[in-house]
């Protein structure tokens, strides 16, 4: 029950944080604003820094600094790309590729079990997901056009999720094999992140502080504690209690979620939105029952 309740709010958080997220990137470039958000979301969490033993767990930083680095570092710029360029709901649609990833790779790389109903479910996960990205969208032409003739923002979004389930597996290695939190994973993930991304964001901090107003600020801060802080905690909570094909099939509704905020992108909830969420909840149900 922890898993599945940490999952649904890793996916809310995720899902509101990115249309902040979109917001913010059309005025910041992606690695400035990945930096921005790391930074401010590893003050947030920096007590968390000394409750553990660095010399004893070299080995799990390592493997949590590479899963930073993929996850976090790679990943985020790449997701922020994305949203720059085909927007929230197509981003977090192409994530329907990432249960059935998350599945074979949690196979063939932790040997972890995975029963056929989970295989049934989180089929019908993607499927209903990628129906919701089919979906035709009521939009201004120009702005269809855009987005539809976009097939860098697409691959940006694939690579995204790659790095991001592969960060997944390399966390869920530490977490089942050491007496390191959830919160204590997340902080050294986000130190690994902001020490590679160091070199290439070439930020000053004083200019873009200047630069940002006061309303955007405030946006930037609560996008990195409901995306970043919350968002990856909960996301280590669950693949510390469910193997990573069943977290991610959990993780994988912010689609879903999405279609709260769907007026604000200037589209409508139609028929087939609501039955395609709603399959796409029995595919959870079925994957986890």
């Amino acid at each position: 029950m922890l898993g599945i309740i940490a999952g649904i709010g890793a996916a809310f958080s995720w899902t509101y944080a990115c249309f902040l997220w979109r917001d913010q990137s059309k005025k910041i470039s992606a690695i400035k604003l990945n930096f921005i958000k790391n930074l401010i979301a590893l003050i947030i969490f920096s007590p968390i820094l000394v409750s553990f033993n660095w010399l004893t767990h070299l080995k799990e930083i390592s493997i949590l600094f590479a899963s930073g680095l993929l996850g976090i570092s790679i990943g985020d710029s790449l997701y922020i790309n994305a949203l720059k360029r085909i927007g929230p709901r197509k981003t977090l649609s192409i994530e329907a590729l990432s249960p059935v990833l998350a599945n074979i790779l949690s196979v063939s790389l932790l040997n972890e079990d995975i029963p056929i109903k989970a295989w049934i479910g989180t089929s019908i996960v993607t499927l209903s997901l990628i129906g919701i990205i089919r979906k035709a969208e009521k939009k201004p032409k120009s702005q269809a056009k855009r987005v539809k003739t976009n097939p860098t923002g697409v691959i940006y979004a694939l690579s995204s999720v790659s790095c991001a389930v592969v960060a997944a597996i390399l966390s869920r290695v530490v977490l089942i094999n050491s007496n390191l939190s959830p919160l204590q994973t997340t902080e050294i993930r986000l130190l690994g992140a902001l020490l590679f991304l160091l070199p290439f964001a070439q930020v000053n901090l004083k200019d873009i502080s200047h630069q940002i107003p006061i309303e955007n600020k405030f946006k930037i801060l609560s996008a990195t504690i409901l995306g970043t802080n919350i968002g990856i905690s909960l996301q280590q909570t669950v693949f510390q209690v469910l193997p990573i094909g069943l977290g991610w099939t959990i993780l994988s509704i912010s689609p879903v979620i999405s279609l709260i905020f769907s007026k604000a992108e200037g589209e409508q909830i139609t028929w087939r939105s609501i039955f395609l969420a709603i399959t796409t909840f029995s595919g959870v149900a079925i994957a986890l029952v």
